[in-house]
């Protein structure tokens, strides 16, 4: 049956009664058991007359834990190609109250048939986000429904439904708890021909009504408002990318001093002289922070800052808040994955961890493209959602074991790569290739994924570091090379180095999985100060020994 007689048949037939209740009546019965189904707010759906509910969408259930709340029929809106897989099935979702969408496509029939249903006193159900969204957050919604509001007249029921995202795993449908929430109905003035403006502000109204129900059932709540710990170049960075992009943005100093020299200039002049910074960042000392009202912590100091700043912050984080991690390192004593250190020592939901080649002057020029990496899938696509308001291409892992060390081992390759200059390009590209496999080789015993070192993470920042004239790690290799101490390497080029904390640190992570790190550990004797530079680069050449079949060895 095709796209326009599907819609005829809609107008001109409506549902099968019969069909319908008896469907309904089996759903009913085997969702409140198998799914422990929780109805709220069922009251709020007029007993009569033309009715619009406006829904989340997480699953293929949706409509029908939908219809479930009301004994009167609900139309719905479905994808055109749901009713092309059999002329059975087809049927079945016409005399259910279905009719068809094409998605992407302005489908002024699916408005004239919801607007005839709406016209004879029967509920349409709209799912405003246009598609599944899933997991994480709500999605952005379309403006549909309000234009559908505005030019129908009908009121607007918001119901937001949890749980059903979790049901179905290919086809295996798993025992979750799914629950729906219907708020009390908004209704607004009739206008015949609503413009896209309008029809926006009104979709604007109701969709904050939809999440409000969405929150109250325990689901993800949006980023609304960030807190960033570290006003450091990552951290002003952010700062003003996330203010820039309307989020509200608090950035924590460490000082009291330099809060206030930066709310009174409206600049970073230590770290980012000539930015100046958005009226949406608000400006204070770390330590009075007040963490209970944020919806996203940064933390953008160095891996060996973390245990102090956790100690200071971990219990003011909120439970309903994520994390993300911007270090690149290890967390001593023990070399602990910086996101492991957090997660340990924090009660947020979620937290997620950044890497790729995202140097903090150039991302507010010219964008970034970064990698972020949680085990959290609803609070990866989230937060990348909101690095691509602000202006990132994003990508999501869920290998956070190797983008956490494909972010350490491109300090410790570029550090190598600075001091084997100093026996020219041959031995530089030779220190930092094995160095880099050798953490790579770390990365897998671990359980780390080959292409995350392949990719941004790794070798895409690897690269960027390489080129940097602001690395930080390379300057501080130069310096190794000139017999500086790595315990005068921070003074000397004015900020921490995460490389010359994280060489020893890999080599003793190396040691407990049995991976054999030669470069890496002559590289930790230079930092430690065991060998000079000329001893270390004569070793880079060196024919490999063997090894023992125990231990795992880089390529």
């Amino acid at each position: 049956m095709d796209h326009e007689a599907l819609h005829r048949r809609t107008r001109e037939r409506g549902v099968n009664r019969f069909v319908l209740l008896v469907v309904r009546i089996i759903l009913t019965t085997f969702f409140s058991i198998y799914f422990r189904m929780q109805r709220i707010g069922r009251e709020h759906i007029p007993g009569e007359g033309p009715v619009i509910l406006a829904a989340n969408h997480r699953s293929f259930f949706d409509p029908f834990v939908i219809g479930t709340m009301t004994r009167r029929p609900v139309y719905y809106v479905a994808k055109k190609e749901l009713f092309g897989y059999s002329r059975v099935l087809s049927w079945l979702l016409s005399a259910l109250g279905a009719f068809p969408v094409d998605r992407g496509h302005g489908d002024q029939e699916t408005i004239d048939t919801a607007k005839l249903i709406l016209g004879r006193g029967e509920i349409v159900l709209m799912f405003p986000e246009g598609t599944r969204t899933r997991p994480g957050s709500l999605g952005r919604p379309k403006r549909g429904v309000g234009r559908l509001a505005l030019e129908t007249g009908a009121p607007v029921v918001p119901i937001a439904v949890i749980g059903t995202e979790d049901i179905r795993n290919r086809w295996r449908i798993r025992p979750r708890k799914v629950r729906a929430r219907a708020g009390r109905a908004l209704r607004f003035p009739r206008v015949e021909d609503a413009s896209p403006s309008l029809a926006g502000a009104v979709t604007d109204r109701i969709w904050p009504m939809v999440m409000l129900q969405w929150e109250w059932l325990g689901g993800m709540p949006p980023i609304r408002r960030a807190a960033i710990i570290g006003a450091g170049r990552a951290g002003t960075s952010l700062a003003v990318l996330l203010a820039r992009a309307g989020y509200e943005v608090e950035l924590g100093c460490r000082t009291r001093e330099q809060a206030e020299l930066i709310a009174a200039t409206r600049s970073n002049g230590g770290y980012l002289p000539r930015v100046e910074l958005p009226d949406k960042v608000r400006i204070s000392r770390a330590a009075d922070l007040e963490l209970g009202g944020h919806d996203l912590i940064c933390l953008a100091v160095p891996a060996r800052a973390l245990p102090a700043v956790m100690a200071a912050h971990g219990e003011k984080i909120p439970r309903r808040a994520g994390v993300l991690v911007l270090a690149k390192g290890l967390v001593p004593p023990l070399g602990t994955l910086p996101s492991a250190f957090v997660a340990e020592r924090c009660a947020a939901r979620a937290v997620a961890a950044m890497g790729g080649p995202a140097d903090a002057a150039e991302m507010l020029e010219h964008g970034a493209s970064v990698v972020l990496a949680s085990v959290d899938r609803g609070f990866c696509r989230q937060l990348a959602d909101a690095l691509r308001t602000a202006g990132f291409d994003v990508s999501s892992t869920g290998d956070v074991t190797g983008v956490e060390l494909a972010g350490a081992a491109k300090n410790v390759a570029v550090l190598a790569a600075a001091v084997g200059s100093i026996a020219g390009p041959n031995v530089a590209g030779a220190a930092a290739g094995k160095v880099f496999a050798e953490v790579d080789a770390l990365a897998r015993a671990r359980g780390g994924r080959p292409e995350t070192f392949a990719g941004l993470a790794g070798a895409g920042d690897l690269v960027a570091t390489v080129v940097s004239e602001r690395s930080r790690n390379r300057r501080a290799g130069e310096l190794l090379a000139q017999g500086v101490p790595a315990a005068e390497i921070d003074n000397a080029v004015g900020h921490p180095v995460e490389a010359v904390d994280s060489a020893p640190l890999l080599v003793s992570a190396a040691r407990l999985a049995q991976v054999a790190t030669p470069a890496l550990d002559s590289l930790a004797a230079l930092i430690e100060g065991r060998i000079e530079p000329e001893q270390w680069t004569a070793t880079v050449t060196e024919p490999a020994r063997p090894t023992r079949k125990s231990t795992v060895r880089a390529a």
